[in-house]
């Protein structure tokens, strides 16, 4: 359980990364990453990677510059513009579905203009699930110039479309539904330089 602890990755640039293992039984038609992220980071870095052997961006949250995100879905990508950071917490959250092949994405609780993003397409089950690189290939191929430096806590993936009320819920750290990977029982593995330490702020 890493209530209130946070994932300290120590380098810049680094090698270092977290493994995540998540109980995925069938490919994604539907599905939402959050997490939060404290960085003073001004180069590209990866926040969440998510690798199948056929596509290393199955699914990516990268950090291109301060003020964009890129959400990558089977390769394909699309780009949401940011304020500057104030150095702060920043805690974001992206959903997709396959239906309507809509991309939502939230930061600090409010909702950025939705956008159109790989419709029919369906995200592989057998993957390797990153935090702090980005896969070039199935579980490596780093750049270390893409990696994160700085602290990641709330790391979450369900596999549906969370509604706008559960997507404040998880802004505000309050109750959320069951998840293939839950921040409060995660299975982990740290490979690297990267520290379990408590949050030393709210």
């Amino acid at each position: 359980d890493l209530y209130r602890k946070v994932f300290v990755f120590r380098k810049n640039p680094s090698d270092a990364y977290v493994v995540l293992r998540a109980r995925l039984e069938q490919p994604l038609h539907n599905f939402t990453v959050c997490l939060r992220s404290y960085t003073d980071l001004s180069r590209p870095h990866s926040l969440f990677s998510y690798a199948t052997k056929t596509q290393d961006n199955e699914i990516l949250l990268f950090k291109p510059k301060p003020e964009e995100y890129r959400f990558y879905v089977g390769g394909k990508f699309v780009t949401f513009r940011v304020p500057e950071p104030r150095g702060d917490w920043e805690h974001v959250c992206a959903s997709w579905e396959s239906a309507t092949g809509i991309a939502e994405f939230w930061l600090n609780g409010k909702p950025w203009p939705r956008k159109g993003l790989q419709r029919g397409y369906t995200v592989g089950a057998t993957a390797a699930i990153l935090l702090g690189q980005e896969q070039d290939s199935f579980g490596g191929g780093f750049d270390l110039y893409n990696s994160f430096s700085g602290e990641l806590t709330d790391v979450y993936l369900w596999d549906t479309g969370l509604s706008p009320d559960k997507m404040r819920a998880a802004f505000l750290s309050l109750r959320l539904p069951p998840a293939l990977l839950a921040w409060k029982s995660l299975s982990y593995e740290v490979k690297g330089d990267v520290v379990v330490k408590p949050r030393l702020r709210e």
